[in-house]
């Protein structure tokens, strides 16, 4: 099987600071429901979280000279959690994850490199 990361992006915060008790409940109600349809679709959940506020965040700013309260990136959007899948269909993967992207977030879905990949992006700079 290929894994695959599922990341879930866009205001990540309002989970912790705009949704209502009721809100988040049926949000996560609904995660729950993913993560039923890809067991029942055959896909496998390897791995993943929900991340915190990104009031909660440290950056390593490139260089690694200077540490920075908070995300990276100034931006309305952010990595708000993320799975680990492995699948062998990752056509039905991504229509699984319109169960979550419903909810008003966008959803990324990556390829991870495998062990393999990395060796043969290695041999292939050899030739």
């Amino acid at each position: 099987m290929t894994e695959y990361m599922v990341v879930i992006v866009g205001d990540a915060d309002r989970w912790w600071s705009t949704m209502s008790r009721q809100e988040r409940a049926d949000g996560y109600a609904e995660y729950t429901r993913f993560g039923e349809e890809l067991t029942g679709r055959g896909h496998r959940i390897t791995g993943g979280a929900e991340l915190h506020a990104t009031t909660e965040a440290r950056t390593v700013q490139p260089g690694g000279q200077q540490v920075t309260d908070g995300p990276f990136a100034e931006s309305a959007e952010h990595v708000g959690g993320f799975y680990l899948v492995e699948t062998e269909d990752v056509d039905d993967l991504t229509e699984c994850c319109r169960i979550i992207a419903a909810l008003g977030d966008a959803v990324e879905i990556r390829r991870t490199v495998s062990p393999e990949d990395r060796a043969d992006s290695t041999r292939e700079e050899a030739s």
